[in-house]
């Protein structure tokens, strides 16, 4: 039986910021389909981890492939050169990213935040863009919101909207980064409730960057925990959250459960 190939793949892959190295040298499979929730203190690096995969944050040094293709690089000849902005806006294609800020278009109605990648990135026609929209917003509860501007709905409601405009791209692995945290308390609920149904369809890969410890252990099917740039531990969640072996995961697990 063939392996199946990563759907991304890191290779030893370092950044920087200065004379401060946030990631070193990391590998790390998902697989097509796997939901891979990233936890670790703040400054692990698990949120970089996701921004240079969203082509945000450019490696210092290694690679990423993105469904068997380089993201950050292309193949010329024998040598991997720098991927021009041509290369990276295809690439980006086959991403969804949801953030914590909304980054939704305030003059713009729900129904046109949701069209206006589909119809200006994919060239998909108007009215097929639009039925895709209708469906994504019924999925996330918001059918009825398709008039509505950004102002006009709550915190939950919008990152609601995000969600269906990255998942109206049919993208092949979606980005979660700490989609809760600006969120008010009450409001968090209701769309670790919308994430986690897609999960649940498993068609796509998620990589979820998170500090919402019983929402990666419903939700992952692998956990992975960062500390000091590296990965310190990583494996199914009974194992990370029942059974964690390396010291540094078992104080943040503890400082975690705590409050601290």
């Amino acid at each position: 039986m063939e392996a199946v190939q990563p759907i991304v793949r890191y290779r030893k892959l370092s950044k920087r910021f200065g004379d401060v190295k946030v990631l070193n040298e990391i590998d790390l499979d998902i697989a097509p389909g796997e939901k891979v929730a990233v936890i670790g203190p703040s400054g692990s690096g698990k949120t970089t981890l996701a921004r240079i995969l969203m082509t945000l944050e450019e490696p210092t040094s290694g690679t990423i492939e993105v469904d068997g293709e380089h993201l950050w690089h292309k193949q010329v000849g024998s040598k991997l050169v720098r991927a021009d902005e041509k290369h990276l806006h295809q690439m980006r294609k086959n991403i969804g990213m949801v953030f914590q800020h909304f980054n939704l278009f305030p003059h713009m109605s729900i129904l046109r935040n949701v069209t206006e990648a589909p119809i200006h990135v994919l060239k998909v026609p108007k009215e097929e863009a639009e039925e895709r929209a209708r469906q994504m917003l019924a999925k996330v509860g918001l059918e009825d919101k398709v008039d509505a501007y950004p102002s006009q709905l709550s915190g939950g409601q919008k990152q609601r909207v995000a969600i269906a405009r990255a998942l109206v791209m049919r993208p092949k692995v979606m980005l979660f980064d700490e989609v809760t945290s600006a969120l008010d308390p009450e409001l968090v609920g209701e769309v670790l409730g919308v994430i986690r149904e897609i999960a649940e369809e498993g068609e796509m890969a998620m990589l979820l960057i998170t500090h919402e410890m019983d929402f990666a252990r419903d939700v992952a099917d692998r956990i992975v925990f960062t500390d000091g740039g590296v990965i310190v531990e990583q494996g199914p969640p009974e194992q990370i959250f029942n059974n964690p072996e390396s010291p540094r995961l078992q104080s943040f697990l503890t400082r975690f459960r705590s409050g601290a």
